[in-house]
């Protein structure tokens, strides 16, 4: 059982998952490690690291940001993979999840990224630009690499396309709750609500819902319901209000404590 299947199972039932988001070689190269620790410290049941690209366009002004604070410490997709191998010599656990872009991927060759995911311990890859229909030479790869392919759900997205996504993608879905980039706001957790229920009638696999959910309130909400809560842009924020990095770390660790005590259990799946 991969590690993504085994937390979501280990979770069904109990809780939502917590997922936290940071940008590889965010601040720095150095820091990626200590931060993912630190998350994992804080409760993270998985972790979504961002590999660093130039034109972020799915992402609102602090993720993009971040990737730019990525690129300027010297940050790139490689780099990042050597920082999951890294954390991967103390955690053999936490599912890790990279989320980026197709050109990086394209330049690197699909193959190669594939097996470079696996030889570093990466779980899980969204590739936020590639549609299921441009995707089956990289989900070739990505399978026999044993790694997961995770693809994006919109608000708008239709119902036989919902079947179709679902039926290309492995770990979980990644439903987009806003329209829009991420770190907007205006979370309807009603509307999220009724929209899981449509995207639960497409596919078994479980569903992670992202962008905004800023704060142990909205976390605990969304966690009513969604197989796993995702939060980027608000931990993103916090590290860059931060100069030294020995701050930074213990106030994203204090933020995401909060986010995980603030998820709800549950007494059974069918409360979800």
């Amino acid at each position: 059982m991969s590690r993504i299947k085994g937390v979501f199972a280990a979770l069904k039932g109990r809780r939502a998952a917590l997922i936290p988001f940071i940008a590889g070689g965010d601040p720095a190269l150095s820091a990626t490690v200590p931060l993912m620790h630190a998350l994992v410290r804080a409760g993270a049941d998985l972790i979504e690291v961002g590999m660093p690209f130039s034109d972020p366009m799915a992402d609102g002004p602090a993720i993009q940001m971040a990737h730019q604070r990525a690129l300027a410490a010297g940050a790139t997709t490689r780099a990042v993979l050597d920082q999951v191998a890294a954390f991967r010599r103390d955690d053999d656990r936490t599912p890790v999840i990279l989320m980026g872009y197709v050109n990086p991927v394209e330049t690197m060759g699909y193959e190669a990224f594939a097996f470079a995911c696996r030889s570093a311990g990466v779980d899980g890859v969204i590739l936020v630009d590639m549609p299921p229909e441009e995707a089956a030479e990289w989900r070739d790869h990505a399978g026999r690499a044993g790694v997961d392919t995770i693809f994006l759900l919109s608000p708008t997205t239709p119902a036989e396309r919902l079947v179709a996504i679902g039926a290309a993608s492995t770990g979980f879905l990644y439903y987009v709750a806003l329209k829009g980039v991420t770190g907007a706001s205006h979370l309807n957790v009603a509307d999220v609500a009724a929209r899981l229920a449509v995207v639960r009638a497409s596919s078994a696999l479980p569903v992670g819902v992202g962008f905004g959910i800023r704060d142990a309130r909205s976390a605990a909400e969304v966690g009513r319901f969604a197989d796993a809560v995702i939060v980027g842009s608000a931990i993103v924020e916090r590290m860059a209000a931060k100069n030294a990095v020995a701050e930074l770390l213990a106030d994203v660790e204090a933020f995401v404590r909060d986010l995980r005590a603030a998820l709800p259990e549950r007494t059974s799946r069918a409360s979800s």
